[in-house]
């Protein structure tokens, strides 16, 4: 090969190899930073644009999970409140059924009449609790609540139970001062027994429903972030063993090319 003093083509040589090394250290290094094989359009422009229209369904999907966590929780604390005053109704049933009984004594009927009006207050203390996030579906009024179901805004429904209040209201002005009395109070009950006991169902029923498609939803953001990241991530194993081996290179490269620089001073050594 001809030497020249002009143009130093080993050194044009070594500095295109650098510019190569370094041109790949900084892709590298890049993606050990960020953790992304492609965090902008600049890295690819194709892969960023689909990498972003699958961003913007995980954040409409994060609404979705949202409102369906909303309507799981309401549905489990209207079922929880239903539960007991379910239980509840068992027992007022076997004390209204002893205040039935003309055998009873004054003083047993004090007791059991007393008690009586303690678990009466205390389904009424159901009623009024069975709130979440600021709505009651079991109080008088009360309306069903709607919640999204996907992305296309479909929508699933726990429907109101405010037929339990009304019910327990009649019941709860019973009286069990006498024998007719608790007899017309069982009557009473069971109305109230039944409203309870389809409310219940009815619940169990939406709140199910919202508990799996709240899964499903869960499944498909873990599976489309999953795809997401296949899409974007970076091996970051990988790259950073490659910034060890680009920076080798550069440091051979940076050699190179002082070498390179030095040949046209050994052309000017023959003059001396």
């Amino acid at each position: 090969m001809s030497n020249s003093i002009n143009t130093n083509v080993g050194a044009m040589v070594a500095l295109a190899s650098l510019r190569t090394t370094q041109a790949a250290l900084q892709v590298a290094s890049k993606q050990v930073q960020s953790g992304y094989r492609v965090a902008d359009a600049m890295d690819d422009a194709s892969t960023f644009s689909v990498a972003q229209g699958i961003r913007g369904n995980l954040q409409a999907f994060q609404a979705v999970q949202g409102s369906l966590a909303n309507g799981v929780g309401l549905g489990t604390v209207t079922q929880a409140a239903l539960t007991n005053i379910s239980n509840l109704i068992g027992n007022l049933q076997a004390k209204i059924t002893q205040l039935a009984d003309g055998s009873v004594g004054n003083d047993q009927r004090t007791i059991y009449a007393a008690d009586f009006s303690a678990m009466t207050s205390q389904i009424s203390n159901f009623i009024v609790q069975a709130s979440y996030n600021g709505v009651n579906l079991l109080s008088n009024g009360s309306e069903a609540k709607t919640f999204l179901a996907d992305t296309a805004a479909t929508t699933l429904t726990i429907n109101t139970g405010s037929s339990v209040e009304t019910a327990f209201t009649t019941f709860a002005a019973s009286t069990v001062s006498s024998v007719s009395s608790s007899t017309a109070a069982l009557t009473s009950l069971t109305t109230f027994k039944q409203t309870v006991a389809a409310v219940l169902g009815q619940n169990a029923s939406d709140s199910r429903a919202l508990q799996l498609q709240s899964n499903f939803v869960n499944s498909v953001v873990d599976a489309t972030t999953t795809g997401l990241g296949a899409i974007v991530d970076a091996d970051i194993g990988k790259a950073s063993a490659s910034v060890q081996a680009l920076q080798v290179r550069q440091q051979l490269g940076i050699q190179s090319l002082s070498i390179a620089n030095q040949q046209p001073s050994v052309l000017l050594g023959l003059f001396r």
